[in-house]
């Protein structure tokens, strides 16, 4: 069912449309003029399409060349040995543990590689449930299942984050962790997740993957949990093409997350840094980062806060412009200052409306689109079918696993909430320009399809 919208400041949509929107264009588009009479044919915004994409790539430059020329010229592109000793990784996890403000950090092969070493690192395995958003990314779901553990999927709201009040009604004895994701660049509701997680004694994993450099209340999300990921794929703000790390500031979540990603080795890289390594080898597989991704991500880190101010700046543009339009609401956010600013979020009343606005939009050559950085998991047919990687896989084969029901009955909501939004994503180097574009684009749809 979908949500109401809070109609106690609105006016008039007609007469609005016959008075506001023009003064509105006006007023917030330098050099724009009032909209032509509805009978005649307006261009659109654009002529040619405003594009977003891969925005760490976007400030490629010298830095990252020397990185990797550096680490070339050592012919030691495994992190840990070689003809000269190799460097890259190393420096870069003690440049991102400064930068995020942890104890600890592991650099892996991908925010995916980051999960599993997370998760196995705070001892997820079988028989144990893990609380996630049903509004999310495959990867969250997978790195669940390879532990052997069960993934819980739990309603999110109108900041397209987890709500905590569904993850409290999904507790169970058998629940070890919770999994908050930071979709969009925008924080979860921290403030109620990590009590309820302490008032329940279960641990909490952020998966941090789209929105690194972001913040709550101050504090880089990532480092609030037991343990944070990251992912450093080419649409991530910072990228190496690909590439992932694990925060912690717990030495035996640390120490279990090198073993897992290193074939269950402790390196003397390691041993100095824990002192006295506390537990067994184990089994592990290899997600170990390379010296080129180091050098490319220790370039990147360094232009992090920058890419990112420029994504706050041109967002909060948009967003100071189009939410003096009547009716229009914009996603919910638990910290509008904290984010990265990296997309404006529009919540529609409905299907219907949200697919007119699109397409509106996208006339305008001022692409707009449901989002589609993640996706409501549950309806997927290997997930709904629970579709392991054997039949006799332990997760599913459980009497709690075979009990549990995914598809589109467990999460309602979150199918609701995720038909009505759409999604433009912000250009670290959008000109002015381009940014009035959005703008009047936005006017435009708003006027053609709220009327």
């Amino acid at each position: 069912m979908n949500e109401p919208i809070d109609t106690r400041n609105q006016v008039n949509r007609r007469a609005f449309l016959a008075a506001a929107v023009p003064a509105v264009a006006a007023t917030t588009l330098a050099g724009a003029q009032p909209p032509a009479p509805a009978d005649e044919a307006v261009p659109p915004a654009r002529t040619v399409p405003l594009t977003t994409a891969f925005p760490g790539a976007q400030f490629y430059g010298p830095e990252e060349r020397a990185e990797l020329d550096q680490a070339y010229e050592t012919h030691s592109l495994f992190r840990f040995y070689g003809p000269k000793k190799p460097q890259k990784v190393a420096k870069f996890e003690q440049e991102f543990a400064a930068f995020m403000g942890t104890k600890y950090v592991l650099g892996v092969t991908s925010g995916t590689a980051a999960l599993h070493c997370a998760l196995t690192g705070l001892g997820a395995g079988p028989g144990d449930e893990v609380i996630l958003p049903a509004w999310t990314w495959h990867s969250c779901y997978t790195a669940i299942v390879l532990t052997g553990a069960l993934p819980v999927f739990a309603e999110v709201d109108e900041s397209f984050t987890l709500d905590p009040a569904d993850v409290e009604a999904k507790i169970t004895p058998q629940t070890k962790i919770i999994m908050p994701v930071h979709l969009f660049g925008a924080p979860a509701d921290l403030g109620r997740i990590l009590p309820l997680a302490r008032k329940h004694g279960l641990k909490v994993l952020e998966d941090t993957a789209q929105s690194c450099g972001a913040q709550y209340k101050g504090k880089r999300l990532g480092t609030f949990g037991d343990a944070g990921i990251y992912s450093f794929q080419l649409h991530k703000m910072i990228t190496a093409g690909e590439g992932g790390a694990v925060v912690t500031n717990d030495p035996l979540v640390y120490e279990r997350a090198i073993r897992f990603h290193d074939l269950g080795l402790i390196r003397p890289i390691f041993e100095e840094e824990l002192g006295h390594p506390g537990m067994p080898y184990f089994l592990g597989l290899n997600y170990r980062m390379n010296e080129m991704t180091g050098a490319v991500m220790r370039a990147q880190l360094r232009k992090l806060d920058t890419i990112v101010g420029l994504h706050r700046e041109n967002a909060r543009f948009v967003r100071d412009r189009i939410q003096k339009l009547p009716g229009i609401q914009l996603r919910h956010s638990h910290d509008i200052d904290g984010e990265l600013g990296w997309t404006v979020d529009l919540l529609l009343p409905d299907r219907k409306t949200r697919d007119r606005f699109v397409e509106a939009m996208n006339t305008e050559k001022v692409p707009m689109a449901p989002p589609s950085a993640a996706t409501p998991l549950p309806t997927f047919p290997y997930i709904r079918n629970k579709i392991g990687p054997h039949p006799a896989w332990p997760t599913f084969n459980s009497e709690r696993g075979r009990q549990i029901v995914y598809g589109a009955a467990c999460c309602p909501r979150t199918l609701d909430i995720y038909s009505r939004a759409a999604t433009l994503t912000i250009g670290p180097k959008f000109t002015r320009r381009d940014l009035e574009d959005a703008v009047a684009a936005i006017t435009k749809a708003y006027r053609l399809v709220m009327a």
